[in-house]
C-alpha cells in the first residue's frame, strides 16, 4: 500500500512538475531518479586509459605522461584523476548544478564518483575528502559550494572522512574559463589558507572538485595543505577537461 501511494505521489509530482533530461530536455520516467535520459547517460564518456599518470589528462594518442608533466609529475600533487571526461551530457549537468540551482543533483553526481573511485587504486589510502573551498561571497550568491556537495556524497558512499572547516578561500578568484595555464596559475597564487591545521597534519588528504582543467586551482590548495604538514594530497574530480 505504501509503495502504491508513493508512486502515485510521484506521478502526481511529476504531472506538476515533469522531469526533463538535464542535456536533450527528453521526458523522463517518474519512477526514475537518473538526471539523464538512457540515451544521454549512455554518451557520458568515463576516464579510462589512456591518461597522464600524474594529472589524469586524457591522451588520445596514447603515452603514459602529457606535455606538461613529462618528467615533472602533477607538482604538489601526488595524482590527480577523474570520473568522466568533459563532454557536453556531462558539462550540462555541471551547469545544472552550479548555475541553476539543481544542488539535487550532487547526490547522484556523487554516486558516480564513488563507482568511479576503485578504478583508480593509486588514490587509495586517502582516505580524508577535502572539498576545494568556494568565497564565501560566491557561496552567499550560489547558496552553496558544488564542491562540497559532491564531497558529502562521495565520502558517505566510499567509506571516507570529511575535513570541514580545513581549509578556506581567502579572495575570490573569479571564473577562469577565459584564462591562459599562466594565468590561471598567477590567479589562484595565495587564494587559500589552511585554518585548521590540526585536521591536516600527517594526513593523506583527497581534494574533491567539479572539473579539472589545469589543476591551477587545486596545486595551489595542495600546496598550501603540504605545508600545513600534509602527508599526501591527491585531487579526485566528477570531470577533466580533455
Amino acid at each position: 500500500m505504501r509503495t502504491a501511494l508513493k508512486k502515485a505521489g510521484k506521478w502526481l509530482l511529476n504531472a506538476l512538475l515533469p522531469r526533463t533530461c538535464a542535456h536533450c530536455g527528453e521526458d523522463l520516467h517518474y519512477l526514475g531518479e537518473e538526471p539523464l535520459c538512457a540515451r544521454c547517460a549512455g554518451r557520458l564518456e568515463p576516464l579510462r586509459p589512456p591518461y597522464c599518470a600524474a594529472c589524469g589528462l586524457p591522451l588520445p594518442d596514447g603515452g603514459g605522461s602529457c606535455r606538461d608533466c613529462r618528467g615533472t609529475g602533477a607538482g604538489p600533487l601526488s595524482a590527480a584523476r577523474s570520473a568522466f571526461v568533459f563532454n557536453p551530457q556531462l558539462r550540462s549537468l555541471v551547469h545544472a548544478l552550479k548555475y541553476r540551482g539543481r544542488s539535487d543533483l550532487a547526490g547522484w553526481l556523487g554516486a558516480e564518483m564513488a563507482a568511479a573511485l576503485p578504478r583508480f587504486p593509486e588514490l587509495a589510502g586517502h582516505g580524508f575528502a577535502l572539498a576545494v573551498p568556494l568565497h564565501r561571497s560566491r557561496e552567499k550568491e550560489r547558496g552553496f559550494n558544488q564542491a562540497a556537495l559532491l564531497a558529502a556524497a562521495l565520502a558517505a558512499r566510499a567509506n571516507l572522512f570529511r575535513l570541514e572547516g580545513a581549509a578556506a578561500r581567502r579572495r575570490d578568484t573569479g571564473s577562469q574559463t577565459a584564462l591562459s595555464k599562466r594565468e590561471r596559475l598567477v590567479n589562484v597564487a595565495g587564494a587559500f589558507s589552511v585554518v585548521r591545521p590540526e585536521l591536516v597534519k600527517g594526513r593523506r588528504i583527497l581534494l574533491v572538485d567539479d572539473v579539472a582543467t589545469t589543476l591551477a586551482t587545486l596545486g595551489e590548495l595542495a600546496s598550501e595543505l603540504r605545508r600545513a604538514g600534509a602527508r599526501s594530497v591527491a585531487a579526485f574530480t566528477l570531470a577533466r577537461e580533455p
